[in-house]
């Protein structure tokens, strides 16, 4: 059907995921295995759970009366979701710009891809992973490349301070060590 009858636009598969936008005009950098990851996501959707719920739709709607069939009514709504998701990572993939820090000769600055510990005021030493918006996970200490942490790490050297603007104030950052190895 077309999106003239729908209520559906291009804008609503950047929605689903506000946290994962990136700023305009830049390139949608990550890692190799962040890469890998999007594309299982999409095989598994395209060749899995949509031709089976589209087979549990046609199923349904040869049941009869559509309007007060549940299994049809959530398939379609689920449906709607899984193709929203398809195109958002297809898109995604397709504007992507692979980095694989293994392959980073010797560095002594903070890019992209970096696994950068720092220490902060109080002595407190913290390991983060500079990687792309769609593979950023703070608990595991991967930060997104245009996260302002990551933001105030970029260029900088070993022994260099970096100043983060958090709400309570300024924090100050030192750099102790950058490597570039491969995240999985």
């Amino acid at each position: 059907m077309s999106k003239a009858f729908t209520k559906e636009t291009d804008a609503d598969d950047e929605d689903l995921e506000p946290r994962l936008k990136l700023p305009s005009g830049v390139k949608n950098y990550i890692t190799p295995h962040g890469q890998r990851r999007l594309h299982d996501e999409l095989e598994e959707l395209w060749k899995v759970e949509r031709p089976k719920l589209v087979q549990t739709i046609t199923w349904a709607a040869s049941n009869g009366d559509r309007s007060e069939n549940g299994d049809y009514i959530y398939g379609k709504k689920r449906l709607r979701e899984i193709d929203r998701r398809i195109r958002f990572l297809r898109r995604r993939l397709d504007l992507s710009e692979v980095v694989d820090p293994a392959q980073r000769k010797e560095c002594d600055q903070v890019f992209f891809s970096a696994t950068v510990t720092v220490c902060d005021e109080e002595g407190m030493e913290n390991t983060y992973s500079i990687v792309g918006v769609d593979e950023a996970d703070v608990a595991s200490g991967r930060i997104s490349w245009v996260s302002p942490l990551a933001m105030a790490l970029l260029k900088l050297r070993v022994g260099e301070v970096a100043n983060l603007h958090t709400p309570t104030g300024v924090a100050e950052l030192e750099v102790l060590e950058i490597r570039y190895i491969e995240l999985l």
